[in-house]
């Protein structure tokens, strides 16, 4: 095994690619889910090919993509109960 095989953890006080761009996924996955999904997506792909482990960007992959299944299966409720709703309404 390689050394490129491993991800590492970065020295304290230094920054690696994707850092940043992790954190800002991660909080932009909470607000936003699909758009902070594919920005933690994009950091994590970084930091992977720069060797390094990114939690924040990790984080923010697992919570946009949930999220994001939430938010789909909600959508489709509401629609599904306005219509039935609609569907029940006289006149």
């Amino acid at each position: 095994m390689t050394n490129k095989d491993t991800l590492t953890t970065a020295p304290a006080g230094t920054d690696f690619p994707g850092k940043t761009l992790g954190i800002v996924g991660l909080v932009v996955a909470i607000i936003a889910n699909l758009i902070g999904l594919i920005i933690s997506a994009i950091a994590l792909s970084q930091s992977k090919k720069a060797g390094y482990k990114n939690t924040p960007a990790l984080a923010g992959v697992i919570v946009g993509a949930i999220l994001t299944v939430l938010g789909i299966i909600f959508g489709i409720v509401g629609v599904v109960g306005a219509m039935s709703m609609a569907t029940y309404t006289t006149y």
